[in-house]
């Protein structure tokens, strides 16, 4: 795939699991955000791919290639969330 096509293939996949994983309270997160968690989840959903099936993925315009990267994405987004839950939450609190 081209450069513009894996902004347009991130940003879809961002979006995705951000309605996935979104929840009552989820907070709206912009285009730019969306396209790099879609392209680094598809980059992880083809690694976590790789590792369980020890073949590789060969990411086209598909729905196949569309599943992995959304779901990298979620696990991205999952992640993400737990950092900045742990970061926010204050030490106090634990008293």
């Amino acid at each position: 795939m081209g450069f513009f096509s894996w902004i347009v293939f991130g940003a879809l996949a961002g979006w995705a699991a951000n309605l996935v994983i979104g929840g009552r309270d989820r907070r709206r997160q912009g285009c730019l955000v969306s396209v790099l968690v879609g392209v680094v989840g598809a980059a992880l959903g083809g690694l976590i791919y790789r590792l369980t099936t020890g073949h590789e993925k060969d990411f086209g315009f598909d729905f196949p290639s569309f599943g992995v990267a959304v779901l990298g994405a979620i696990v991205l987004l999952g992640i993400m969330r737990l950092v900045v839950g742990l970061v926010r939450r204050n030490p106090r609190d634990r008293l």
